[in-house]
């Protein structure tokens, strides 16, 4: 009788070497998201972090998690992944955010079928930028080697973001009143939401990522990062009375912007506040999507919406412009005489 080969996990599809040579690659730009707030370094089995209690009275913990969607694809087909992170970090902090929070750690989620540092390094590394810019700290996360499950050379991406607040301030549209006026900051591109759409009309137009759109390729626009907007707004935070945010993800701006406004006001947005960027008209013009398909399935050029008191519009302008940001006025807060729809489009 012949004897049975001793099987390993490697034989199984799982190189637990190649996930400790990762996380020796990984160190150096995770350290560099360190807070003071971090207690010990990667590789614990939780990250552990300080809530600064001597910073708030009534500290709030505000929680985000979220992924980036289809438009992984794009980016796995396009072997472009130093920006899929950033996108990744954006979609929770920019989350958490709205409630006046401020971002302190983020952790991530990281599986696919077999583990090529080549393709999982980049990525974790642009997830660290992504918390550089947000001003988190990347406390810890997990990379799972998962054969049988996704297909050669895909991966998954989740993350998930603690943020805090102080009670008093937090923003939840409760200050909005009528008069206020809404300003929109510019999105970098679609972001990472209505990517299913995007794909197919790729797929229907005969398009591909080198495909020119003016001077820049449309790979370039699809898959530029989700832009972070924590450090203007909390500069902003700093020094105007915020009456409400919202961040501009899937179901568009009217949609997001509904969810913070109260049940006795309304706003209208007006859409010659900003010109659309070229990415959306094309995506338009090539799918034939209607004007109304857009506006409920991509953010069309605005991110993320700030409403101040109409006496600190200006002020507000020179805050966020000063801290890099590009803003439009785009909109009013008035009273809801009816029954209908927070947000109007016109």
């Amino acid at each position: 009788m012949s004897e049975r080969p001793s099987l390993t996990y490697a034989d199984a599809g799982v190189d637990i070497d190649a996930g400790n040579r990762l996380v020796d690659e990984i160190r150096g730009p995770v350290e560099a998201t360190r807070r003071p707030e971090v207690i010990g370094g990667l590789g614990g089995f939780g990250g552990l972090f300080e809530l600064p209690v001597d910073r708030y009275r009534r500290p709030v913990l505000v929680s985000g998690t979220d992924g980036v969607g289809t438009k992984l694809r794009l980016a796995i087909d396009a072997a472009r992944y130093d920006g899929i992170g950033i996108d990744l970090v954006a979609m929770c902090v920019n989350d958490v955010l709205v409630t006046g929070a401020e971002p302190l750690f983020f952790l991530d989620y990281y599986a696919t079928a077999q583990l090529d540092a080549g393709v999982a390094a980049p990525v974790i590394k642009s997830i660290a930028e992504g918390c550089r810019q947000a001003g988190a700290a990347l406390i810890g996360g997990e990379t799972a080697e998962m054969p049988g499950m996704y297909s050669a050379g895909d991966f998954d991406l989740a993350g998930f973001c603690v943020g805090v607040v102080e009670y008093d301030k937090r923003i939840d549209g409760s200050h909005m009143a009528d008069g206020d006026v809404v300003l929109g900051l510019a999105s970098s591109g679609p972001h990472a939401n209505g990517y299913s759409l995007v794909r197919r009309i790729l797929d229907v137009a005969g398009a591909t990522l080198d495909t020119r759109l003016g001077e820049h390729s449309l790979g370039d626009a699809l898959l530029a990062p989700t832009r972070i907007y924590v450090q203007a707004i909390r500069t902003l935070l700093e020094r105007v009375d915020v009456h409400g945010m919202a961040h501009v993800t899937g179901g568009g701006l009217a949609e997001n912007f509904a969810r913070v406004v109260p049940e006795h006001l309304a706003a209208t947005i007006e859409r010659s506040g900003w010109q659309r960027p070229a990415v959306f008209d094309w995506l338009a013009d090539a799918g034939n999507v209607s004007t109304a398909e857009m506006d409920r399935t991509f953010n069309c050029g605005i991110g993320f919406c700030v409403v101040v008191p109409a006496d600190r519009v200006a002020e507000s302008i020179d805050v966020l412009t000063a801290a890099g940001e590009r803003v439009f006025e785009i909109g009013r807060v008035h009273a809801r005489s009816e029954p209908g729809d927070a947000v109007r489009l016109v």
